[in-house]
């Protein structure tokens, strides 16, 4: 799984990146500051098993603080989008390129309104927010589009006479994009368009086809960034009334990162997406002002910085994945003492044996039972697992 991190130039965005991975990434006041992508781990954060049991974990990946899990997730940070991109506009076209393989997007705005278009900075409330999620889903179905349109009327052509399968043949020619055959075949049906003659569709299906296919490959979440600016919390009430449709959070990237900062200095203690931290070390006068900022104007406001629950929101209301940890009924260590080391990330409506095959392709091979660690109930290999689960993989071998 792979999460992107999206926006125009300015608005935040490798400041988000940064405050979610700690890599070390040029943060400026300036566009195109990301030319090459930044990749790293975020993290989504979950309850940990090790509750149920009266254990303490040990994780191998991530991290667990106060029983709460933290498990990795790869994330991009690309070049900022500005419109015209699908054109090859800015960084355009290296940008889309560089999203190819991402799963669900987090759009980064500029919720206050202090940045242009073009992502240069004005005063904050001069320019609407509104006009960046139009503009950023619009170029992402412009670009779907040119791969749908590269040849299409000789492709179209040949599909009819040769009385091929238009449906394998888009699956085919946009898989790279994760288009699968039943996504096209869903698409065509809802836009009523004819597999029998697909030289006839007009450039207004071609567009809605487009889009259709950028929605289900690349859920996007907005971040509403930059909220400690006032003007930022009417224009974040305004956005989720405009946009009902969308997954609408407001944060703040820089309070996340100084919080984080300070966490990793031994400054204070601090869960990722907690309400409050805990002084321990001590902070110089100008450090007090601004964690006592982030307390009183984000924290007790906001209930937290945002940034946890928007990469927790990607990946569990966005894509839908489940958690699941491996244990045995009889010994939750590995073979090197660690308790519940690990902790995996599926689609959901998958089942144990597919957890086996995500574990080890020997184990799905070998595949006997599983058994729910927490009930102690053994099941086949056909039964859906929840979130949280504790399971253990019983094999032939």
């Amino acid at each position: 799984m792979q999460i992107g991190i999206v926006g125009k130039p300015n608005c935040g965005k490798s400041t988000f990146f940064k405050a979610l991975t700690l890599a070390d990434v040029l943060i400026a006041n300036y566009p195109f500051a990301t030319i090459k992508p930044n990749m790293g781990f975020g993290h989504v954060k979950v309850d940990c098993a090790d509750t149920f049991f009266n254990v303490k974990c040990n994780p191998r990946f991530g991290f667990c603080i106060n029983h709460k899990r933290f498990v990795p997730v790869e994330v991009i940070d690309v070049a900022g989008l500005v419109p015209g991109a699908y054109e090859g506009k800015g960084m355009g076209n290296q940008f889309l390129d560089d999203l190819r393989q991402a799963d669900a997007l987090v759009h980064v705005v500029d919720c206050s309104g202090g940045t242009n278009e073009k992502g240069e900075p004005i005063a904050p409330g001069s320019y609407d927010p509104a006009n960046d999620i139009k503009f950023l889903e619009f170029e992402i179905d412009m670009w779907y589009l040119g791969i749908l349109k590269k040849g299409w009327e000789k492709f179209a052509r040949t599909v009819q006479q040769e009385h091929g399968n238009i449906v394998k043949a888009l699956a085919k020619q946009l898989s790279a994009l994760h288009v699968t055959e039943d996504l096209v075949e869903g698409a065509i049906k809802k836009l009523g368009l004819n597999v029998e003659v697909p030289a006839s569709w007009t450039e207004e299906q071609m567009v809605k086809l487009a889009s259709e296919f950028r929605g289900a490959t690349k859920k996007m979440i907005i971040a509403a960034n930059k909220i400690d600016v006032p003007v930022a919390k009417q224009n974040l009430e305004r956005l989720k009334k405009e946009f009902p449709n969308h997954v609408i959070i407001g944060c703040s990237a820089e309070s996340e990162l100084a919080l984080k900062e300070a966490a990793k200095h031994n400054l204070i203690k601090y869960i990722p997406g907690e309400n409050n931290f805990e002084i321990i070390g001590n902070p110089s006068d100008s450090q007090k002002n601004a964690l006592d900022f982030i307390k009183k104007n984000i924290l007790d406001v906001f209930g937290s910085t945002g940034v946890q629950q928007i990469m927790n929101a990607a990946v569990f209301e966005l894509l839908r994945y489940i958690a699941i940890f491996p244990g045995g009924i009889n010994n939750l260590k590995d073979s090197e003492g660690r308790t519940l080391p690990d902790c995996f990330l599926l689609p959901e409506n998958s089942t144990a044996l597919d957890f086996a095959f995500k574990i080890h392709t020997d184990l799905g091979n070998n595949f006997i039972r599983a058994i729910d660690v927490k009930t102690k109930r053994t099941v086949g290999k056909e039964h859906l697992l929840k979130n949280l689960d504790v399971v253990e993989i019983i094999t032939s071998k």
